[in-house]
């Protein structure tokens, strides 16, 4: 029996797409500038926020008739389903295909399933694709935008995360959350702890500011999650975690030094195996210093304003 197989196609702005490609490093081990990618790892679409849809291969031939001989096999009897063409765009270096053809490649492919049809509430939804002078066959997951439904918070600050950036970086420092303990030590109103508490990532928050740890704490509330965040210093930390998430302090209201930049990550690196650090400041050589090195980097884009994210071992 062979692996399961996946198709992810992207939709990401020019701004993110080395934050999308550090993303993709993290979940897949490699990356692609396409904005299709094949793996056999299987991560929710909804996680990710550039991830538009997955389709799960079961079938895959050389031709379009192949693929409508091999779903012959599907029976789902009195259940629902619909069939959705995936090349609405170029993917990588497939051309589109267009609304009309699209449409009649869909209905081949349904007439050959034994079930009910439904396009508007299908039980079932089925995906095929041209890539790369192939044809692949499966079911079909589209991505959920939860992280757009973040965006309005109680307690906001305008320097704060993208809920989009956020998370990213979430996914960069957890991809696989099972069995990893994390902290965001510096977690300010909570955009991070919001991201990864939404895909079950097991974290806990803590800052320094008792005022925005009670707006991070009414922001989780908002949402209907659940997560604990503690008031006090990155120094106050006696528990170990597998991975560390700082996004250094800056705005108006909190002037940091150098040497309070240093500081954190030397507390970091006490407790941690890793930490994923999003800065405003180049700060390799703190990193070093406290005997962390940089295995994977990017820019992440707004406009003008740039951050790094930097992922330390």
């Amino acid at each position: 029996m062979r692996n399961k197989e996946f198709i992810y196609t992207y939709i990401r702005h020019r701004d993110e797409h080395d934050l999308c490609r550090m993303e993709m490093r993290s979940f897949f081990g490699i990356d692609t500038p396409s904005n299709v990618l094949k793996s056999t790892i299987e991560i929710d679409p909804s996680r990710s926020p550039f991830i538009n849809e997955r389709l799960e291969v079961l079938y895959e031939g050389d031709l379009f008739e192949q693929i409508t001989t091999q779903v012959e096999r599907i029976d789902l009897g009195q259940s629902t389903f619909k069939v959705v063409c995936l090349n609405t765009t170029e993917l990588g270096s497939t051309d589109k295909i267009g609304h009309e053809e699209r449409r009649k490649l869909e209905r081949q492919i349904g007439l050959e399933i034994n079930g009910e049809p439904d396009l508007d509430s299908p039980e079932t939804v089925f995906g095929f694709v041209a890539l790369d002078g192939k044809w692949y066959f499966g079911k079909l997951m589209f991505s959920e935008n939860i992280w757009f439904h973040h965006q309005q918070k109680p307690h906001m600050y305008s320097t704060a995360l993208s809920t989009r950036v956020a998370r990213a970086v979430a996914n960069i420092a957890v991809p696989h959350p099972e069995g990893v303990r994390a902290i965001d030590p510096c977690c300010g109103i909570g955009t991070v702890l919001v991201e990864a508490l939404s895909m079950g990532i097991n974290i806990v928050g803590r800052d320094i500011n008792r005022r925005v740890v009670l707006g991070s704490r009414k922001n989780i509330a908002h949402f209907g999650l659940t997560g604990d965040v503690a008031i006090g210093p990155i120094a106050d930390v006696v528990d170990n975690y597998d991975v560390t998430i700082i996004d250094m302090p800056y705005n108006l209201f909190t002037h940091i030094t150098a040497d309070e930049q240093l500081e954190i990550i030397k507390e970091a690196r006490r407790f941690t195996k890793k930490v994923v650090i999003v800065t405003i400041d180049t700060i390799d050589h703190m990193i070093e210093e406290v005997g962390f090195h940089i295995v994977d980097r990017c820019v992440a884009r707004k406009g003008t304003f740039s951050r790094q994210v930097l992922v330390c071992e």
